[in-house]
């Protein structure tokens, strides 16, 4: 089979790998010049290693992922760093973290222990985990985060310190217009299940390196290579005049849509059109700091307490330095999910700030950490469309088509999962199954 993947990020790579495996002869079209798509390596003058395009967090539970990298020769255990579940707020007013201990009772014993709560909000935390197990992890549907929480009686304190954070790295979406179904799925997989799904498991290299380098060289990439004339037809798909025998689209929905408007019009498929220009996008901001001295922080990551009106927008940060294993130097990433608006602030005033939320949080550690150090370079970025916004009712299309030599690959498609990392990859090895069923 003489194979085609569009869209080099992790779900167009993770259907590469699994169609080659199969037996196909792959060709990647990619766009830009680095794989990885929207969770890629970047390279910055005022930094000597390379950064990512936002920093990324994984876990235990994203099982397909770290099978990948295994099947392309990249040792998880070597490139990430694996910490049971810690969430502690660099002000030190927070803390929760699970013990080594057998599921479900880490978690139990995580919760009982949380220092921040008051015993009732802990108790409330262990109703949410267990009105949710009465569920079978499926509230209604067009629930949102908030409704939820409210229904499981979760305090405003609890909210704030615990459900948002988590609601907003999962699924980059505020609480009040978040999926509840989709939040639940994450709980599911990561708190609900083995000891280890709970894990925290955090990159010690840039995200192009963790894999996607690695399965990029076991097929034949075209990167500057825009794909501008999709023809798919029952015997073969036309890619630029080129034929080949079957493609993936993996692409954000809003490119699939205007590669696929004809040919889905001809098709009678204006469903699937429709659900394809649905989709609506949120940013994710993350601000890279070197600093002038190495400066370390007591975990890897860390929360950060927000505080709108100063433009403390920040919810985690990340020693990449301490993940890098550097001992030299200081590093950090400051994230920011669902920075609406953002991009239209002062730039200098938004960094200036989020630095500002660092610093002042750090200082009020019980630990009394050492201060921080001058700022030496910070470069922001924000990535406009980090994420599909994750709301209740969504439709999101499946992998198939209307055409047996063309699958759809993405985040958006019909994981199960919001728009995370494992979701891609899922999907990507799914869209490889409906074009050679000996994918895997």
């Amino acid at each position: 089979m003489k194979a085609a993947v569009i869209g080099a990020g992790w779900a167009g790579l993770a259907a590469s790998v699994a169609l080659r495996e199969a037996g196909a002869k792959v060709t990647v079209f990619e766009a830009g010049h680095t794989p990885g798509g929207r969770a890629r390596r970047v390279f910055h003058g005022d930094f000597e290693a390379p950064l990512d395009n936002g920093q990324h967090l994984l876990c235990g539970a994203y099982k397909e992922t770290l099978a990948l990298m295994r099947r392309v020769g990249r040792n998880p255990d070597a490139l990430l760093m694996r910490r049971p579940l810690r969430l502690a707020s660099l002000d030190g007013r927070f803390n929760l973290s699970a013990p080594r201990l057998p599921a479900p009772l880490h978690i139990a014993m995580a919760v009982l222990r949380a220092r921040g709560l008051s015993w009732s909000d802990r108790l409330a935390m262990l109703r949410l985990m267990r009105g949710l197990k009465t569920m079978s992890w499926s509230p209604p549907r067009d629930w949102t985060v908030l409704q939820l929480l409210h229904y499981h009686a979760q305090s405003d304190v609890l909210i704030r310190q615990m459900w948002e954070p988590l609601c907003l790295a999962a699924l980059n979406t505020p609480i009040a217009t978040a999926s509840a179904v989709l939040f639940a799925r994450v709980l599911r997989d990561s708190l609900a299940g083995a000891r280890e799904d709970s894990d925290l498991l955090l990159p010690c290299t840039d995200l192009s390196a963790l894999w996607p380098d690695a399965a990029a060289r076991q097929v034949t990439m075209r990167y500057g290579s825009t794909v501008r004339q999709l023809h798919p037809s029952a015997d073969g798909i036309d890619i630029n005049q080129e034929r080949f025998d079957a493609a993936v689209l993996a692409v954000p929905p809003t490119f699939a849509a205007r590669l696929l408007d004809g040919p889905l019009r001809e098709a009678g498929a204006t469903g699937l059109l429709d659900a394809l220009k649905a989709f609506d996008y949120l940013p994710i901001a993350t601000l890279n700091i070197r600093l002038a001295g190495p400066w370390r922080l007591p975990e890897p990551m860390m929360m950060l307490r927000e505080d709108a009106a100063r433009g403390h927008a920040g919810q985690w940060l990340f020693d990449r330095a301490q993940l890098a294993g550097d001992t030299k130097a200081g590093e950090l990433a400051v994230v920011a999910s669902a920075a609406i608006g953002m991009s239209e602030r002062n730039r200098r005033q938004t960094i200036e700030a989020l630095i500002d939320q660092v610093a002042e949080q750090a200082a009020a550690h019980p630990l009394r950490l050492p201060p921080m150090p001058e700022v030496a370079a910070a470069e922001l970025f924000i990535e406009k469309r980090a994420t599909f916004a994750a709301v209740p009712g969504l439709t999101r299309p499946l992998n198939t088509t209307p055409w047996p030599t063309l699958a759809l690959a993405g985040d958006w498609t019909d994981t199960g999962y919001p728009g995370v990392l494992e979701g891609a990859v899922r999907s990507g090895l799914q869209a490889a199954r409906v074009l050679n069923p000996r994918a895997d």
